[in-house]
């Protein structure tokens, strides 16, 4: 900051009321002893623009961007990471002292180090990754999954057109199945993903069938309301090793915190209980 006023960060979105993120920059600001607020926002699309240009005026350092606009602040920014870009969205906002809004994202970083803590004998080059889903979240799984060198995607979604334009933009190593025969590409993967809604509370059950799974297959997925989804029991049902989805939103968190607030932060067993409520 170039003057004396408290660093202002949050979340803008529509709707921002279902976000776990204040609970969590609250609870790393009081840790770290930071003066600093983080603040959610519950903003239109009509009124994005004029809000990114009012935000930096008004102290704030940055903010995170969810549903709907991590599409529309690309076109926003005046710079844009090389994984934004790929990705196609970006959930990180960075507002520069040279008055410049720096847009990068995150979530891919945040899922692969939510993997490494929690499944530490992970190996993404053991064997294909089967990603369900094809919406903005998949985008972030899928580049992560081939930088860190899984040598085949088998990716699946309700909307096939959905998934063959991702195909399209990722490559060869991503192939494209059929919903309807979802559960049969299960068979010798070793990773499992599912980054839809499917599961979340108030949303449908995830009902792919899931006999396919063999025993010691990472499972993962990114609906962390329940923690414990059906998708997860069941595969921790057949022995595979699970994975819950809010480390993905704690960790994807830090690279932002840092940027706007100078110390990186932790992500520890607390911070889970901080942001759960425990």
């Amino acid at each position: 900051m170039t003057d004396n006023r408290i660093p202002l960060a949050g979340v803008i979105g529509s709707p921002v009321d279902h976000s776990r993120s204040p609970q969590l920059f609250t609870y790393w600001l009081h840790k770290l002893g930071i003066a600093g607020h983080y603040i959610p926002m519950d903003i239109s699309q009509n009124d994005l623009p004029e809000v990114l240009k009012a935000l930096p005026k008004m102290g704030f350092v940055g903010v995170n961007v969810t549903i709907p606009h991590k599409e529309s602040v690309l076109k926003l920014a005046d710079i844009v990471t090389d994984r934004a870009s790929l990705i196609g969205a970006a959930n990180t906002l960075i507002f520069r002292k040279d008055g410049r809004i720096h847009a990068d994202n995150t979530d891919g970083y945040g899922f692969i180090a939510n993997l490494r803590q929690n499944a530490p004998d992970w190996a993404p080059a053991r064997g294909p990754a089967v990603v369900f889903g094809a919406g903005g979240a998949a985008r972030a799984i899928i580049a992560s999954l081939i930088e860190v060198g899984v040598p085949e995607i088998r990716l699946t979604n309700r909307t096939r057109q959905r998934a063959e334009t991702l195909r399209a933009e990722f490559g060869a190593r991503v192939s494209v199945h059929d919903w309807v025969q979802a559960g049969n590409i299960l068979e010798d993967a070793a990773t499992v993903v599912n980054t839809t809604s499917l599961g979340m509370t108030g949303k449908p059950e995830f009902r792919v069938p899931l006999d396919g799974l063999t025993p010691g297959t990472l499972v993962t997925d990114l609906v962390y309301t329940p923690l414990r989804t059906q998708f997860l029991q069941d595969a921790e049902a057949a022995g595979c090793i699970t994975v819950d989805g809010l480390g993905m939103l704690l960790h994807q968190a830090t690279p932002g915190f840092e940027r706007w607030f100078g110390q990186r932060p932790d992500v520890t067993d607390d911070t889970r209980a901080a942001v759960l409520g425990s």
